[in-house]
């Protein structure tokens, strides 16, 4: 393990400050949910599903965005890519307290679709500032922020919404937002290195290397077979462009990073179903006032196992990290009181921030530039998908078989789902190395 990584990392100036603005620019975000489910709850005097049902359309928002948001900084540079997101967010925030649920429940979906993507864009940029084994420590680094971020932001809101400040809070979420892409527009950070192509050129090279390659095709032919190709050009150099640009817009999305989607899915998914089954073991036992002693200890050993993995020389399978988290979250179930299930926390907390950072890196590698902030914006929609599906499903079985059964739930899922994984990347590389 190599720990001055991360002392080198820091005495690098735009990465620290990019790393801080991504903290920074997270807070606010942490705390709307909080924020908005207890407005509707108290300010609204509706109920918690009605709650839940406005938090599921802002993350279908959020995921249907991400990846959008992600296509655009490639397209046009991250700060034209901002604007409609700094306004949006300034806008839908600041209408959201003062509307009725009715009309809440668009605005929060609009609100969602254009999120500013500090997610798909740290992790981007960092992909740029940073390679080899330094990238490693980056991401790290960025999910150890995310946890601390998540130690503050939720439990700031609940304090803001409980004092009868949640029109306040609200709008404070989007201004602060704002102000964060503003900063981002200012700082500006990589979004791809110099001597990366833009989207344009690398259209137009290739466009020139099939026509060259098509011209000494038929320079070669015999002479009826050149005057049938030059009639024939025009629709064979149309179909030929199609399929180049289609082949352009998907030829990043391969098999592997299939993979690590499905990762950063069944990730979201144990994450916020363990979220719901603790704060459901708690309740049952009359403990709900000692959530946060448990939600300190899981985010406090997802900083240490975030520290140690980004010092490691070598990387570990982002799928076996999380086949680790899941099974290691199912004895969570048997904890029978608030200590207990704190330290039954430690283990899968150890491999939340090692899990994320190693997708993220993977993601980082096998996308070229040209296309990363697109595919980073897909891998953010994957985790919000899991994240979307877990906490229902650990609901579930709250309600059906007890508050163990949603860690069960979860658990058993991200392990089958990790297992059907690494048998479907087995079969597919002994499949490539069978002579043909």
């Amino acid at each position: 393990m190599n720990f001055a990584l991360y002392k080198e990392m820091l005495a690098n100036r735009p990465v620290r400050r990019l790393l801080l603005v991504g903290m920074i620019a997270r807070i606010p975000h942490s705390a709307a949910g909080v924020l908005l489910t207890l407005h509707i709850v108290l300010t609204l005097g509706q109920g918690y599903a009605a709650a839940g049902a406005a938090a599921a359309i802002m993350t279908i928002g959020i995921a249907l965005g991400a990846p959008w948001r992600g296509r655009r900084v490639d397209m046009v540079g991250l700060r034209k890519a901002l604007i409609p997101s700094i306004v949006s967010e300034a806008v839908i925030w600041s209408l959201v307290p003062h509307v009725s649920y009715a009309w809440l429940l668009p605005l929060v979906f609009v609100g969602g679709l254009f999120t500013l993507p500090i997610f798909s864009v740290v992790r981007q940029s960092l992909g740029v500032m940073v390679d080899g084994e330094q990238r490693r420590g980056a991401f790290a680094l960025d999910s150890i922020a995310t946890e601390l971020v998540f130690m503050i932001g939720p439990a700031v809101g609940a304090v803001i919404a409980t004092s009868g400040l949640s029109a306040l809070g609200l709008t404070a979420v989007g201004l602060s937002v704002s102000a964060a892409g503003l900063f981002l527009i200012w700082f500006n950070p990589p979004t791809r290195s110099e001597t990366a192509c833009s989207p344009e050129e690398s259209a137009e090279r290739a466009a020139d290397e099939l026509s060259a390659a098509e011209a000494a095709m038929v320079a070669s032919a015999p002479g009826h077979v050149q005057e049938a190709a030059s009639e024939m050009a025009p629709a064979v150099s149309r179909n030929a462009g199609l399929r180049s640009r289609v082949a352009r817009n998907f030829a990043w999305f391969t098999v592997s990073v299939a993979a690590l989607f499905a990762v950063a899915a069944g990730a979201g998914m144990v994450l916020s179903g363990s979220d719901v089954s603790i704060v459901g073991l708690l309740e049952r036992g009359g403990h709900e006032n000692q959530i946060g002693i448990v939600f300190f200890f899981w985010c406090a050993a997802s900083v240490v196992g975030g520290l140690v993995y980004g010092a490691m020389n070598r990387p570990i399978p982002p799928m076996l990290l999380l086949l680790g988290m899941a099974a290691l979250t199912i004895p969570m179930g048997f904890a029978t009181d608030t200590w207990s299930l704190a330290l039954l926390a430690i283990l899968p907390g150890l491999l939340c921030a090692p899990v994320l950072s190693a997708s993220s890196e993977k993601v980082a590698d096998l996308v070229d530039e040209e296309r990363r902030g697109e595919a980073m914006g897909w891998y953010g929609s994957a985790l919000t998908g899991g994240v979307a599906l877990g906490a229902p499903m650990a609901g579930i079985f709250i309600d059906t078989v007890g508050p163990g059964g949603g860690f069960a739930a979860v658990g058993i899922g991200g392990v089958v789902l990790c297992l059907t994984g690494l048998l479907l990347l087995s079969l597919r590389r002994r499949a490539a190395r069978v002579p043909r």
